[in-house]
């Protein structure tokens, strides 16, 4: 119920659907002759759009994610295990085109393949179920599994968690079928805006992992500029962007996660 719910809010909450909406709102105002009305609903609705498109107010929200784990460093430990959380694989391109095709957390697969290589007696475990509303035959899971051999990895090298729609089952699922022992080592792998979110679910599902973030996408101290992409980049991040930091407010209001924002310590 609660998958079904969030998709449902945040088709109608994302910022760029609600501006889009708001202006459609302003026309069919204008149409009926409610001319003030009509004048707000749009006027908002085109600053909204402006604000977000040419200033990097995503890339704002990222870095305030990003910030939370440093990069994972090898400290000559041994790894009993590598998690990979889905979430960016484009399934339906993947298949229709019987190729690998990735909605831009493609750094995700590559440190598996990484991880994978540095650690050859570590498990590598791929967490992804389908995270469309109407979900689709074939999984996340199934595509990594079909192209793992362009990855580097051998075939039935990866283990795959098939039935996760969101990160919360990603950290219950993942656990019940590995029942990980005590004192193990874990690495959780997955873009660095989603580390914080995610390790507060993997924690409260009682799952001690090391974060090993990826694919940052904030560039603190190199891309200040205002006009530096194009308005409809500015939009998609600063959509992604909020749709994490909802997550994270959700998660820790219906008790899912025990911190707002977590971190190394909390």
């Amino acid at each position: 119920m609660y998958f079904i719910a969030s998709k449902i809010l945040w088709l109608i909450f994302a910022p760029g659907n609600l501006l889009l909406l708001l202006a459609v709102a302003g026309l069919l105002l204008l149409y009926g002759q409610r001319t003030r009305a009509a004048r707000l609903c749009l006027s908002l609705a085109l600053l909204g759009l402006f604000i977000i498109g040419f200033f990097p107010l995503g890339d704002r929200l990222a870095d305030g994610l990003e910030r939370q784990f440093p990069a994972w460093k090898d400290d000559g430990r041994p790894v009993n295990g590598v998690i990979v959380l889905g979430g960016r694989i484009d399934v339906g391109a993947s298949t229709a085109w019987d190729a690998l095709a990735l909605n831009g957390a493609g750094n995700r697969l590559i440190a598996m393949a990484d991880l994978a290589r540095r650690y050859p007696g570590a498990k590598i475990v791929f967490s992804g179920g389908s995270g469309e509303l109407f979900s689709s035959e074939l999984s996340e899971s199934d595509i990594v599994e079909r192209h793992s051999a362009e990855l580097g990895i051998a075939p039935g090298r990866i283990l795959f968690e098939r039935r996760s729609r969101n990160t919360k089952e990603n950290a219950e699922y993942t656990k019940a079928m590995l029942t990980p022992a005590p004192g193990e080592r874990w690495l959780l792998v997955t873009s660095a805006w989603h580390m914080p979110r995610a390790m507060g679910l993997f924690r409260k599902a009682g799952w001690t992992v090391e974060a090993y973030p990826t694919g940052w996408i904030s560039a603190p101290g190199h891309s200040g500029s205002t006009f530096l992409t194009e308005a409809s980049s500015h939009w998609l991040t600063f959509d992604q962007m909020a749709r994490e930091w909802a997550g994270l407010i959700a998660a820790r209001m219906l008790g899912q996660s025990d911190a707002l924002l977590p971190g190394p310590d909390r």
